[in-house]
């Protein structure tokens, strides 16, 4: 029998916003309080502390501000944190050089970026010079068990508008032998109608998951009828076929990035629930160094990811939360996924 697949599932996102130094304590106060009720002993505590604190402390002496986002994670029965540092400051312009300690530019002892590397379980930055930072920090509350992981690495990220408590959008995964489907689904408007009807969208994923993209599809639109609709996608990824399948409707955006470039994805108008002239499945070459972008309409509609020299390679989380800090509108629920094949070697 093969050990069962033991994906990360997000909980819970804060974003707190750090525009000056008075605000660190702040963001170290909401990091400690999450990592309590994630179980996390005093000792790991404390480590979760000095990250955010690092984390923070770097957007506002060195980034003029930035956005601290904590991720509540769950791996099977273990609890975990990830920490999300965003800035559009002046950026790194060696970010190697800058992890080793003692490197600093403005006179500090320069330990920061090193400790936080050596500290997390799993550490990622991407700088642009000029365009700003994005870091990332993972810690569990204890080892993780040695199931197998997921042939896909997926990243994501699921915000309400501003001044809204419930997000309009929601996003889901399910995991089979040789391929994984993922849905996005955007409640029309905002707020609980549109939280109602993005959750209906998923429960009817999970429970047709075994058929075509096209089909679970074609499910979710008549099971919304009672709703008031949602824009979706279903997308496929069959890594050993090398391919993705795609069925869209409404403005779910999505697009393969690779070393060959961009590849936009169809979907048709409509309102899953209410009025679908056209549910179509479209299928896509897909290669081992591709990159699945999906993303509601809460970022601008294209993308540019030539800005971001060598950011298709690192963490789905980072990916998304770059995207997030460049293209969101500000002015309605965001979602974002980010789905690549894990690189050998690549843990939790």
């Amino acid at each position: 029998m093969r050990d069962p697949l033991k994906p990360v599932e997000v909980r819970k996102v804060l974003v707190l916003s750090v525009t000056e130094i008075s605000q660190v304590a702040e963001a170290r106060r909401a990091g400690t309080g999450l990592a309590d009720q994630l179980a996390f002993d005093e000792a790991d505590i404390g480590t979760i502390a000095l990250i955010v604190t690092e984390a923070a402390t770097n957007l506002a002496k060195h980034a003029t501000g930035g956005e601290i986002l904590l991720y509540a994670l769950q791996s099977g029965d273990v609890g975990g944190i990830q920490v999300l540092a965003l800035d559009k400051g002046p950026g790194i312009a060696n970010a190697a050089q800058a992890l080793r300690d003692g490197y600093s530019t403005t006179g500090s002892p320069g330990t920061g970026l090193g400790a936080m590397q050596r500290l997390a379980t799993l550490f990622d930055i991407h700088s642009v010079p000029g365009a700003g930072t994005v870091l990332l920090a993972r810690l569990w509350s204890k080892p993780l068990s040695n199931s197998r992981p997921p042939p896909l690495e997926i990243g994501a990220l699921s915000l309400p508008k501003p001044g809204e408590v419930v997000c309009g959008d929601r996003w889901a995964v399910a995991w089979f032998p040789g391929r994984t489907l993922i849905l996005v689904a955007d409640g029309l408007g905002h707020g609980p109608g549109a939280a109602e009807a993005a959750m209906e969208a998923v429960q009817t994923f999970h429970e047709r998951a075994t058929l075509t993209p096209v089909a679970i599809a074609e499910s979710i639109h008549a099971a919304l009828r009672s709703t008031r609709g949602a824009a979706l996608a279903v997308t496929e990824i069959a890594p050993s076929q090398e391919a993705i399948r795609f069925a869209g409707l409404g403005n779910i955006s999505g697009v393969v990035l690779s070393s060959e470039g961009s590849r936009q994805m169809v979907s048709h108008n409509g309102t899953a629930g209410h009025s679908a002239r056209r549910i179509q499945e479209f299928t896509y070459p897909w290669s081992s160094d591709a990159v699945l972008v999906l993303y509601s309409d809460g970022l601008v509609s294209h993308l540019h990811s030539e800005r971001y020299p060598g950011l298709l390679k690192h963490n789905p989380d980072l990916i998304a939360a770059t995207l997030y800090r460049d293209y969101t509108r500000g002015r309605d629920d965001v979602t974002i996924v980010v789905a690549r094949e894990r690189q050998t070697g690549e843990i939790g």
